[in-house]
C-alpha cells in the first residue's frame, strides 16, 4: 500500500501558473501515476496520467498544451505544472497510482483503474 500526499494548491490568478507535487510513501518507480480534479457539482476527471518510466503521458483535452505532468522516481514524486489557468481550472487536485500489469506503455486514464489516492489540494484560480 502507498500513501500519497499532495502539495502546491492554492489561489491565483487566471493566466497564472501553479506547480502541484505528489510525494509517495513507496517507490513510485512500482506505479502508474495519475492527476484528477473534481470541481464543484462535478463528477472527479481525469487531467493527465504518466506511465512507469515516464515516457508516456496523456492529457485531457481540456488542459492539452497548458500542463506538464513528470515524474522523479529518485525523489518519489510526482509534479502537475499548470500554465495559463483559467476559472474552469478551479477543483480540488488528486494524486493516483495504479500498481497495474501489463504494457510500460499505458497510460490509465479513469478513476477505477487507480488503487490508491490523496486527500486532495484545492486549486482555485480568480478571474
Amino acid at each position: 500500500q502507498v500513501q500519497l500526499v499532495e502539495s502546491g494548491g492554492g489561489l491565483v490568478q487566471a493566466g497564472g501558473s501553479l506547480r502541484l507535487s505528489c510525494a509517495a510513501s513507496r517507490r513510485t518507480s512500482s506505479y502508474r501515476m495519475g492527476w484528477f480534479r473534481q470541481g464543484p457539482g462535478k463528477e472527479r476527471e481525469v487531467v493527465a496520467g504518466i506511465s512507469w518510466s515516464g515516457g508516456n503521458t496523456y492529457y485531457a483535452d481540456s488542459v492539452k498544451g497548458r500542463f506538464t505532468m513528470s515524474r522523479d522516481n529518485a525523489k518519489n514524486t510526482v509534479y502537475l505544472q499548470m500554465s495559463s489557468l483559467k476559472s474552469e481550472d478551479t477543483a480540488v487536485y488528486y494524486c493516483a497510482a495504479d500498481r497495474g500489469y501489463g504494457s510500460v506503455s499505458y497510460v490509465p486514464r479513469e478513476v477505477n483503474e487507480y488503487d490508491y489516492w490523496g486527500q486532495g489540494t484545492q486549486v482555485t484560480v480568480s478571474s
